[in-house]
């Protein structure tokens, strides 16, 4: 019997679409129902008109959520949200003998106490997408979000004496933009900031770095990280180094991001500036990496495997 999974209800990063079409190539009958198409992500299956009071709102979600019932085995929920409230979503999934997953992306549980958290053990599995995520969420597989392999052509660095260094802030805070912008000043460089694109013109202009920084906060990279790892290129980051010796030894292989502070960026670029064959060096181990860790359909495997235990 095919196994039916919904993935809802938002599409944050592309991951859900991503998961979906590798679980179908893996023959699962898997869909993406979005509360609202996003800008910059704007694939889905089924999207809801949200638009109007809440009542109405409400009662466009319980009626998809019946349509699906009778579709689905397991429902796969993402950043912390769900088709219907919490406080009936999970009885209602219980009395129709219905499996569900919560899958955080990152910011839906950075930082927040176990309480706040502790609408997750309604569902029979929680994921995160590294090791980073465990100090909130400790019961949780390690999931690492997937990449499309094929879709993602290698553009070594360039040999250009100045060299171009791409940034794409979510958030400028919290991404660390100023110091990027600070650091790049001092150096012999050019500063591309991508910001408020669609993907396809982002994903082009990943292509034209010969150095890529992700962010100086969080202490891992994000999926930025990974799309310029798999064109090839050299990432600067902030990594925490408990997080890099976890993840290494979960993964069975050592990120090769060049890690920076805040006070430290200068030091860290400055070497993959002035050296070509570093940067192209750098760049082929990072495609490395992510072929092992991230391909998409090693990562629909393990979604599999997790369904199954369930």
């Amino acid at each position: 019997m095919t196994l039916r999974v919904t993935h809802c209800p938002v599409n944050i990063a592309g991951i859900p679409w991503e998961n979906v079409q590798a679980l179908r190539r893996k023959g699962v009958e898997a869909r993406l129902v979005v509360f609202n198409r996003g800008k910059l992500h704007h694939e889905a299956d089924i999207s809801l008109d949200r638009r109007g009071p809440l009542p109405w709102k409400l009662a466009q979600q319980f009626a998809l959520l019946g349509r699906l019932l009778p579709q689905t085995d397991v429902f796969h929920f993402y950043f912390g949200l769900t088709l219907v409230p919490k406080s009936v979503q999970f009885a209602i999934l219980r009395a129709t003998g219905k499996k569900s997953v919560f899958h955080y992306l990152g910011s839906d549980i950075r930082g927040k106490t176990p309480a706040e958290l502790a609408y997750g053990k309604r569902a029979d599995a929680e994921i995160v997408g590294g090791y980073a995520a465990l100090r909130w969420v400790p019961e949780a597989h390690v999931i690492p979000p997937g990449l499309d392999l094929r879709e993602f052509t290698p553009v070594p660095p360039s040999d250009n004496p100045r060299p171009l260094v791409v940034h794409a802030p979510s958030n400028r805070t919290k991404k660390g933009t100023a110091q990027v912008i600070e650091a790049c000043a001092q150096l012999p460089v050019d500063l591309d900031i991508v910001e408020g694109v669609p993907h396809v013109e982002a994903r082009a202009r990943y292509a034209r770095a010969d150095i890529v920084v992700d962010q100086l906060n969080a202490g891992w990279h994000g999926v930025f990280a990974l799309e310029s790892m798999a064109l090839g290129k050299p990432v600067v980051t902030y990594l925490d180094p408990e997080i890099v010796e976890q993840a290494a030894a979960g993964f069975g292989v050592r990120v090769p991001i060049v890690p920076a502070t805040k006070e430290t960026l200068v030091d860290a670029l400055r070497p993959l500036v002035e050296d070509t064959a570093l940067r192209r060096r750098i760049g082929a181990e990072s495609r490395a990496y992510v072929e092992q860790v991230h391909d998409i359909d090693k990562v629909a495997d393990r979604l599999i495997a997790l369904y199954a235990s369930l």
